[in-house]
């Protein structure tokens, strides 16, 4: 069942707050209430609410005030309903166009309260929805495949769903994970919730626990994607390129069930499923201290192997006329139908870039070909193309043992220890030297040294400048 809105009351008077209340609790909504501006800012800071019903007269600071001050610092958190027993059009205005949801007159008609709050709540559900999908639109499919590990993975996700358990979805790139980390959501009781994603990689450097944990800065509060997606699914994605810091701070929350945000002080709960995923061997990340060991058992409750494409060669012909299909309605292309002799090369392709190159290659075929029917010419001249346009291998050097499958923090540091053994061969084993042909200072160089478990004393002795 979904977790249960929070509705915030804010009003002066203490025997509106407590019939409000009181109303919406016998109604399955978690209430808290506020007697002032003061005291509504607290508690939006300590958690987020679904819905706020807000008192436009309060002796501290008026309703329209506080609804302005939400509004100009970052949009209001949610829909506000604002509460009037003097209402007169000129407030009307000013509240809606600061962004008020609707209004409420006194004395407090029970059947509309109920009305416009559930309204407001599935509202703001539908917001946090549309936000999610906005942030990164998926890509089509869903678990297509009636081969014998398709089966067997979806009767996985049906077993599972129902459980609110860590999931941790590996595979390699390509294969469709977030796909299936969108099955799980939509199978389980959280469905009517947000599911949110965050890709780890894409997101600037030092920058992770901002936008996980959000902001709490000088009164202001920046909710970050955890609290965005209580009640519902966070998917991280790839979260092998989670920074250490954020690692730390995401294993904290799972186990305790609550966040700080940066730069606050004070826990605030969530409550959500983590589906996390990664192209990489965790385990061995693990091993060799790059990944937080308590995190990965954290997420690996339940592991789910997502299987590589060359294994699936009985759904490929299934696969390839769904994407015909999709690739067609969406982008308004001719409707071109596979060859047996095409379906057949296809089954036999590796597929290197699994799901992700099968979507490219039919789309492609859709739009540059002509006809009907999809030959296996027309294939092979496709796949010809993509083999040329493959970048040759990279020539020998300090960079050639370096793993370009790792994420970048892990491939920079190969590359970085990679380069600074070299240049300390050159320049014989003198960290003095090494510091000027690196362009860095010796404090910085021989912290650098230490982190990438470089012993300039290896080489030869001397350290003269």
């Amino acid at each position: 069942m979904a977790a249960a809105a929070r509705i915030l009351v804010v009003d002066d008077e203490p025997d509106i707050r407590a019939t409000i209340k009181d109303i919406l609790e016998d109604e399955g909504y978690l209430v808290e209430t506020a007697e002032s501006a003061a005291s509504a800012r607290e508690a939006r800071r300590r958690q987020r609410p679904d819905v706020i019903l807000l008192d436009i007269w309060m002796p501290d600071l008026d309703g329209i005030s506080l609804l302005r001050e939400w509004s100009e610092r970052g949009g209001l958190p949610c829909p506000v309903i604002m509460i009037s027993g003097h209402g007169n059009i000129e407030t009307a205005v000013e509240a809606t166009r600061l962004g008020a949801w609707d209004f409420i007159e006194k004395p407090l008609s029970l059947a509309k309260l109920l009305l416009v709050v559930g309204h407001a709540v599935e509202a703001g559900q539908l917001r946090r929805e549309n936000e999610g999908l906005r942030r990164q639109v998926p890509a089509p499919g869903d678990l297509v495949g009636g081969g014998k590990a398709m089966q067997a993975l979806r009767a996985q996700l049906d077993k599972i769903a129902a459980h609110d358990t860590g999931v941790l979805v590996l595979g390699e790139a390509g294969t469709g994970k977030e796909t299936l980390a969108r099955a799980l959501h939509e199978r389980s009781p959280r469905r009517a919730a947000a599911f949110v994603t965050l890709a780890a990689g894409a997101i600037a450097q030092g920058s992770a626990a901002r936008a996980l944990f959000g902001v709490e800065e000088g009164g202001n509060v920046q909710h970050g994607l955890i609290e965005q997606a209580s009640g519902g699914t966070l998917f991280l994605d790839e979260v092998a390129d989670l920074d250490a810091e954020s690692q730390l701070r995401l294993s904290s929350v799972l186990e305790r069930r609550a966040l700080i945000r940066c730069g606050g002080h004070e826990a605030v709960p969530v409550d959500l499923r983590v589906i996390a995923a990664s192209a990489h061997d965790l385990a061995a990340l693990v091993a060799a201290g790059r990944f937080r060991e308590e995190l990965y058992y954290q997420l690996k409750i339940v592991p789910l192997q997502v299987p590589p494409l060359r294994e699936r060669a009985d759904d490929v012909p299934e696969l390839l006329h769904y994407h015909a299909d999709w690739f067609a309605n969406r982008d308004q292309l001719p409707y071109r139908t596979f060859s047996l002799a095409a379906q057949n090369r296809l089954r036999n392709h590796p597929w290197p870039g699994n799901l992700r190159e099968l979507r490219n290659l039919v789309q492609r075929l859709l739009v540059l070909g002509g006809g009907s029917d999809i030959s296996l010419a027309e294939v092979e001249a496709a796949l010809d193309t993509e083999a040329a346009a493959t970048p040759a291998a990279a020539p020998r050097g300090p960079a050639a043992d370096i793993d370009f499958a790792l994420p970048l923090r892990e491939a920079r540091e190969q590359f970085e220890r990679a380069y600074l053994l070299h240049q300390l061969a050159q320049a014989g084993g003198s960290v003095g030297k090494l510091a000027k042909v690196a362009g860095m200072e010796r404090t910085h160089l021989y912290r650098k040294l230490k982190d990438l478990d470089i012993d300039p004393r290896g080489g030869k002795s001397g350290d003269e400048a």
